[in-house]
């Protein structure tokens, strides 16, 4: 029995030396619970920093502005690889030692796919050798190898993903993804002022959260924990607290807190979105505008909050397509609108399946603030809503009260 813990620390977390200790400490932290760690890490900082994807990125497009998607692939993996040298040397220094590997050496096998490449298969070999020889081996996140060995990347978040999948692959105990927020909280702090951290959220919750706009895990990672069964837990670098654990299992405490007594668990918004509308001229021309769906996705241009009637279609895509979504739609036949300054605000909970009610206690909070609702959808799990951008933050305050999610 190995006791493999997944422990994954993001860029935020490895930017200066006083963060790196701080990493340092968890991971011979959890050798002291009698664990054995593996170690996934992002690159360093964020866009400015040295080492970040993004300013490895500017650093190849300020000399030519096209970068073939198998090189831009090759020069992002470094910032994860440069992290897994550095936090190794880290440990070395206190006397533990460390086996560094790219996701192509972990044994991460992806499709060719380059900047947004799915796993196919993974084989966690060397990982293995490193755990018998004592080593604790350090995985470059977001990144793998392809049948060919090219190397490729996860897209963003990829180092969530690096780490759930190696959950799976390794049988772990648990996958820690630590980062610079306590947890899964009930709605951005930043937005609501009284957000709280969350103890315990389901698999499904989270995915819907992540998949909604909140950023503490990806939603692919989110959905491999899902498929996988692997515990996740979501924990601050920069404290002890306890975090959030995600998984299906309840104690009876966690049960009361987010089931029956709260339908909904949180709430959170994307707030880069713009609203298309395909306008049919006349009845007839109805069918012709649903080809719209058809001419978009050719063009690998995703859409979401679809609204299907007789005399209008519309949906919503992210800010950054408008330009590409116009220049489609301007080479038809359809006659379209497109608006912005919107966002899409979310509310999840396991416990308003089948609960009646929580459609009217949404209506209700945001009609008492003078925020007008453009569109509605509902699934089991989630209600979603479209309203203007300046409304974001009263509106996400509004229901955080108006289910008690502050306390």
């Amino acid at each position: 029995m190995r006791n493999i813990l997944i422990q994954k620390f993001g860029g935020s977390s490895l930017d200066t030396e006083e963060k790196r200790q701080m990493v340092i400490e968890k991971i011979i932290s959890s050798i002291n619970q009698g664990y054995k760690p593996v170690i996934v890490v992002s690159a360093m900082g964020r866009n400015g920093a040295p080492y970040a994807t993004d300013t490895l990125i500017n650093l190849a497009e300020d000399t030519c502005e096209h970068v073939h998607p198998r090189d831009k692939d090759l020069l992002m993996s470094c910032g994860e690889i440069i992290s897994t040298v550095v936090v190794g040397q880290g440990l070395k220094a206190r006397g533990y030692d460390y086996h560094a590997l790219t996701g192509a050496q972990a044994g991460i096998i992806t499709d060719d796919n380059y900047g947004d490449t799915r796993i196919l298969e993974v084989k966690p070999a060397k990982i293995y050798e490193a755990l018998d020889d004592n080593l604790i081996p350090i995985v470059a996140g977001f990144q793998g190898m392809t049948s060919k060995g090219e190397i490729t990347t996860l897209g963003r978040g990829g180092s969530d993903t690096t780490a759930c999948v190696l959950g799976a692959a390794l049988h772990a105990e648990m996958v820690e993804i630590y980062t610079d927020v306590e947890g899964v909280m009930t709605a951005d702090p930043d937005l609501v002022p009284n957000a709280r951290t969350l103890k315990h959220v389901t698999y499904n919750e989270v995915c819907e959260l992540a998949y909604q706009g909140a950023r503490v895990i990806h939603p692919r990672a989110a959905e491999i924990a899902m498929r996988e069964r692997v515990p996740v837990m979501i924990k601050s670098t920069f404290s002890d607290g306890s975090g959030t654990v995600i998984s299906d299992n309840f104690n009876q405490e966690n049960e009361i807190d987010i089931k029956g007594d709260r339908p909904v668990t949180g709430i959170t918004s994307r707030s880069n979105v713009s609203l298309v509308k395909i306008i049919p001229r006349q009845q007839q021309e109805y069918a012709t505008a649903l080809g719209c769906f058809e001419v978009l996705a050719k063009e690998d241009i995703s859409v979401d909050f679809i609204n299907v009637r007789p005399e209008m279609i519309t949906f919503i895509i992210n800010n950054q397509l408008m330009e590409k979504t116009e220049e489609v739609l301007s080479e038809t036949e359809y006659n379209y609108e497109i608006g912005n300054n919107l966002v899409k605000v979310s509310i999840v909970g396991a416990g308003m399946t089948g609960l009646p009610g929580v459609m009217s206690s949404v209506v209700n909070a945001l009609d008492d603030n003078g925020i007008p609702i453009y569109q509605t959808t509902d699934s089991h799990t989630t209600i979603s809503f479209l309203i203007k951008k300046s409304d974001e933050k009263k509106a996400l305050c509004a229901l955080h009260d108006q289910f008690n999610l502050a306390e």
